[in-house]
């Protein structure tokens, strides 16, 4: 590691390998900006506009950046010296690109790491100073931390110690294993986030007992086998997201919301959703309302032989399912008993950091582009969601899987999270104009499924509210406000970690913790302020919540489905196989 001119047969690799891993970043970077309509120049130019206005401060910025690397530069060749001057950047702790104790031990590197950390530091507190409009100022923030994640040195072979420590000790068969990863990433046509040759659907993830007891076009409705000797006679139906497959309520027994339903005396079904593909490309929001979610609580009542039922809804799947509700209660039908929101938007003011891609010119775009249908690709979807936590979700699997040569952990969490779906583009159209720019779901009457307006306020029957704290895609205090527009008995509950890692959080683990408090409608921080923190899942607190609703337990019965619908195919189904490139 002291001398890296002594291995001249791994420079050529490390040189080529670095190129490759350039392409691959140009590439990310144009996967993530193209979709939706981005030009970074706009986004730059306007920075030169402004500073140029205020050319004096703008200075005095440039003239404090570059004093502080000329003082890194002066501390490095006192370090070398053999001295030890404090850093001129210090290590950020939760910064895990720079953990290793090389990027410290070797004042090269450390060099290196503290110019770029400098540097970042520089160019935000640049924007942050300049008189940009917040919409401008937040776009161009979030973009620049986007570059300064591609561009960090922890991404190229030359300039990461840790890469090149393991070059020296496998003799460059890291770059070798590195090179064979990337070209089966490329035949994929996605990163490897963990390794997926160690699952498979219906043999160790989705794997509770089951059947397909009824199928559209749209989705597969899934009905399972009860554990228990008694059941509720009221069943509970599922509907998860359409983004991704259904399983992540049924990853593996020992994670399995199905699974723990089923254990608590409840009749499980859930909606598997089709995986779009041309035939269905023109696919629309009131289709998956009404064909959909409205079909599946049809049907499932219908098998169970019960008037009502108890409903759950997962992210996108709670915003179809609450609208349905909705709807129906228009309608004067009132098929939900209870009503259980996952992570669910229905209030779309605050919507995180997915809001830096959305503008009128970007739906207008979309509208245009899908106006006589067409497919959204559920990879670029991934990617988007994947570059709000870059370093984690993107460049992390870069350095792991092609510069260091290794195979991602098996992780079933990522093995479902890789295994995305295609959204139809009129639905999506529909969807980012209607409620991320217009918010009009919470506007009563401001939108109709077929010729049925749609007033939240007619939900009325008592509604679970699950949100995770850390959630980047669904903000809890988001959904904490959706919950305002539903006309029942509301009951919140807040759960540590983020969108999935929060939300399947099974009891046997006893991780994490979860809030609790009464709901009055109050500020969201308020409430946290107020609310309990208690050790473990909030799976608990629903499956008491549910109790507090009870139906009458009949005997389980052994047989799936009824005479008008028989048994299609065993769980969990021929739909969540189809992946998006096989899907017709």
């Amino acid at each position: 590691m002291e001398n890296f001119s002594k291995a001249p047969s791994i420079e050529s690799i490390v040189a080529a390998t670095g190129e490759a891993n350039r392409q691959v970043m140009e590439e990310l970077m144009k996967q993530i900006s193209q979709p939706y309509g981005l030009e970074w120049a706009d986004l730059y130019k306007e920075i030169a506009e402004v500073a140029a206005r205020d050319g004096v401060k703008w200075q005095q910025m440039q003239d404090k950046y570059y004093g502080a690397q000329i003082e890194l530069f002066q501390r490095t060749l006192i370090r070398a010296a053999g001295e030890q001057p404090p850093p001129a950047a210090a290590p950020v702790p939760s910064d895990r690109r720079f953990a290793a104790t090389e990027w410290e031990s070797y004042p090269l590197f450390d060099y290196v790491r503290q110019s770029y950390q400098l540097t970042s530091d520089w160019l935000l507190n640049a924007i942050a100073q300049l008189d940009l409009k917040d919409s401008t100022r937040e776009r161009l923030e979030f973009f620049t931390k986007q570059y300064l994640d591609a561009v960090s040195p922890s991404n190229f072979p030359a300039t990461n110690p840790e890469v090149l420590k393991l070059a020296l000790e496998t003799k460059g068969e890291n770059f070798a294993a590195g090179m064979r990863n990337l070209l089966t990433d490329l035949e994929k046509g996605r990163i490897s986030m963990t390794d997926e040759s160690v699952f498979e659907v219906g043999h160790n993830v989705a794997v509770t007992k089951g059947a397909v007891v009824f199928e559209c076009p749209l989705f597969q409705l899934i009905q399972y086998q009860p554990t228990t000797e008694k059941i509720s006679a009221r069943p509970l139906l599922m509907v998860p997201p359409c983004i991704n497959k259904f399983y992540i309520l049924d990853l593996e027994p020992e994670n399995s919301l199905v699974r723990f339903a089923l254990d608590q005396g409840h009749q499980v079904f859930i909606v598997s959703w089709r995986n779009i593909g041309p035939s269905l490309a023109q696919t629309t929001w009131d289709d998956y309302v009404e064909e959909g979610v409205m079909t599946a609580i049809r049907e499932t009542a219908a098998i169970s032989k019960s008037k009502q039922i108890d409903a759950l809804g997962f992210c996108i799947g709670g915003t179809f399912l609450t609208m349905a509700i909705a709807v129906l209660a228009a309608r004067g039908e009132e098929p939900i008993a209870t009503l259980t929101l996952l992570t669910t938007m229905l209030e779309y003011s605050d919507v995180g950091e997915i809001r830096v891609y959305l503008d009128q010119s970007f739906v207008r775009a979309k509208e245009k582009k899908f106006a006589e249908g067409g497919l959204l690709s559920g990879r670029d979807l991934a990617l988007t969601f994947s570059s709000l936590r870059a370093n984690d979700l993107i460049w992390s699997y870069v350095v792991n899987n092609y510069l260091k040569g290794q195979t991602p952990e098996a992780f079933n969490l990522l093995f479902w999270n890789s295994d995305s779906t295609n959204l139809p583009g009129p639905m999506y159209a529909w969807y980012m104009r209607h409620l991320y720019l217009q918010n009009e779901l919470v506007q009563p009457c401001a939108l109709s499924i077929g010729k049925t307006p749609v007033d939240l306020s007619l939900v009325k029957c008592p509604t679970f509210v699950f949100a995770a704290r850390d959630d980047h895609i669904v903000p809890w205090r988001t959904a904490y406000e959706s919950a305002a527009y539903i006309g029942g008995d509301v009951r919140f509950v807040l759960g540590a970690s983020g969108h999935i890692a929060g939300t399947i959080n099974p009891v046997s683990k006893n991780k994490r913790n979860h809030w609790i408090g009464d709901y009055l409608g109050d500020p969201a921080d308020n409430w946290l302020e107020n609310a309990k923190s208690v050790p473990g899942s909030w799976w608990t607190p629903w499956a008491e919540w549910l109790d507090e609703h009870p139906a009458k337990q009949v005997l389980a019965k052994k047989k799936l489905g009824d005479a008008q619908h028989p048994p299609i195919e065993e769980a969990p189904g021929r739909y969540v196989r189809v992946r998006c490139e096989e899907a017709d």
